[in-house]
Formats: structure tokens, C-alpha cells, sequence
């Protein structure tokens, strides 16, 4: 259906004027399709119901999942992630209001093998000058500059370990803008991909009042606009089929050893971010 007659997201970002939204970790969701689309040109299978206002993937082999269900408020758990590794089942969990581009340092990073020496964790905030503290219980805690996000490490527990949540300062209410949960049993990499995310300070775009939190950032009008973004998101999609390849070219020998041939390539879909003058379908293929 063309949505020209409508007034839809799936237009974005071609018919709204960006801005750069800092502090990036209170600049809103954005838009789903920076995941969602990723997942897909890297081989992600569509299971999704067609009249129910949800998105499920999962991986070309089964191995990984993602379920986007948005609740029924904003910040509820809408992300959810599950995998099997090295005989391990693992979950993540993150609220429908954490920037879509800090989620991507963990969907990202399963598109990838894992790094055979992971970045040490706390490092990663430190250098991007956070504070670290360590209880007598051995749990960890790191907090942003400015004191609206924070990542604890929990050593008593073994179901969500890790932690993380954005919050109104305490003299506006104190309350939760995000959060995010990540069990013990998820490979580091997937962790530390994220973390690597909400540790950048670089500007995000959004357009004006795509914010929920307006009175907690600064919106300017600069940076990159609808072409910009729409080439930006055309080359993420082409690194994300990439990196596909390079994965079933790495594990092919493995594979023709078992079954004698190497797993088809999955059909990678087109981008369908709107394009100026254009109006595309709002279907995840």
C-alpha cells in the first residue's frame, strides 16, 4: 500500500527535519527498522503474526531470537532476546524508550564471532568517564557523568546479573526513562557490545518530539539529514549482509564435513527506509 495519503513512521526519515539529541542515552527509541532491518539482510527469518503489532526474527540456524512487542506503556520490556550458546541458553530484555542505536551495539555483536579476548567490561566506562564502585559483596556499579544512567553488576544473583536503567534526576521525580537486563549466561561480547554503545557520547538524531524527555536534552538543528541517513542506513544493511557472509564462508568447511554441502545463502531484503519522493510498505520482509 502506498502511505502517502497516510501519516505514518514508515515515511521517516525522508518527510522530518532531524536533530542532533544529546545526551544520545535520553534521546528516545528512533527508529525500530535500525535493528529490525539489520537482522533481516543478515539472514534473520520473519515469524511475525501479520494482524498483530509485534515483530519476532530469528536466526538462520535457530540459534537467536528477538521479539519486539511494545506493551502498554512506553518503557516496558518491548526487546526481547534469546539464544543458545555453548550449551548455555541465555535472555536479554530492554525498554521500548532505550535508543535503538545503543541496542544495536548488542544485536550487532551477533552478527560477529565472538572476540577470543573480550574488552574488560568496566574499562569501557571508566575511559569514557564514568565513576566505578565495588560493594563488600563484590556487586559493581557505573554511572554516567551526568548521572541519568547507570550499569550495576549484581554478584548475588545469577538470573539478571546485569543491569542497566536511565533515570529522571531525583529532583524531577526519580523515575525510570529505561532499562535493560542481561543474564549471566549471555556471551560477553553480546554485553560488552552494548555497553560499548551507551559509553558513546556522539549526538543522535531525532526529530522534534520524538523525544520523551524533552527537559533532559539538547536538540540542534544539525547533522546529518533524510539523504544522509537513508545512505547511512543503506551501508548498514550492506555491512550486516557482509557480515553474514563472512560467517558462512568461515563455518562452510565445518558444514559440507557433516551434510556434504554448505547452507544456502539467505536472500538479503532491500532496505526499505523512505527515500525522497517515495513511499514504501511498512512490512518487514
Amino acid at each position: 500500500m502506498n502511505h502517502q495519503y497516510f501519516f505514518t513512521r514508515a515515511n521517516e526519515p525522508a518527510n522530518r527535519i532531524q536533530f542532533a539529541t544529546t545526551p544520545p542515552h535520553l534521546a528516545g527509541a528512533g527508529d525500530f527498522r535500525h535493528i529490525t532491518q539489520a537482522l533481516r539482510a543478515a539472514g534473520w527469518k520473519n515469524h511475525s503474526a501479520p494482524d498483530y503489532p509485534h515483530v519476532i526474527l530469528a536466526s538462520p540456524d535457530y540459534a537467536s531470537s528477538l521479539v519486539l512487542e511494545p506493551g502498554a506503556r512506553s518503557d516496558a520490556l518491548a526487546w526481547r532476546l534469546r539464544g543458545h550458546t555453548d550449551g548455555r541458553s541465555w535472555r536479554a530484555a530492554f525498554d521500548g524508550n532505550l535508543p535503538v542505536e545503543i541496542l544495536a551495539g548488542f544485536t550487532d555483536a551477533l552478527l560477529h564471532p565472538a572476540p577470543s579476548e573480550p574488552p574488560e567490561t568496566w574499562t569501557l566506562l571508566t575511559q569514557a568517564g564514568w565513576t566505578y564502585e565495588r560493594d563488600d559483596q563484590g556487586s559493581e556499579q557505573s554511572v554516567h557523568p551526568d548521572g541519568t544512567v547507570r550499569v550495576l553488576r549484581y554478584a548475588d544473583t545469577d538470573l539478571r546479573p546485569w543491569q542497566a536503567e536511565a533515570t529522571n534526576p531525583h529532583g524531577l521525580g526519580g523515575r525510570h526513562i529505561w532499562r535493560a537486563y542481561i543474564d549471566q549466561a549471555t556471551p560477553p561480547h553480546l554485553t560488552t557490545g552494548f555497553l560499548t554503545a551507551l559509553a558513546t557520547d556522539r549526538p543522535l538524531q531525532r526529530g522534534m518530539g520524538d523525544v520523551p524527555h524533552t527537559h533532559l536534552v539538547t536538540q540542534e538543528r544539525t547533522g546529518p539529514q533524510a539523504e544522509q541517513l537513508i545512505a547511512a542506513h543503506r551501508q548498514r544493511l550492506a555491512d550486516a549482509r557482509n557480515a553474514a557472509r563472512r560467517i558462512r564462508r568461515a563455518t562452510a568447511p565445518e558444514t559440507q564435513l557433516h551434510t556434504g554441502s554448505a547452507q544456502p545463502r539467505s536472500a538479503a531484503p532491500p532496505a526499505r527506509f523512505a527515500t525522497p519522493g517515495t513511499h514504501p510498505t511498512r512490512k518487514i520482509q
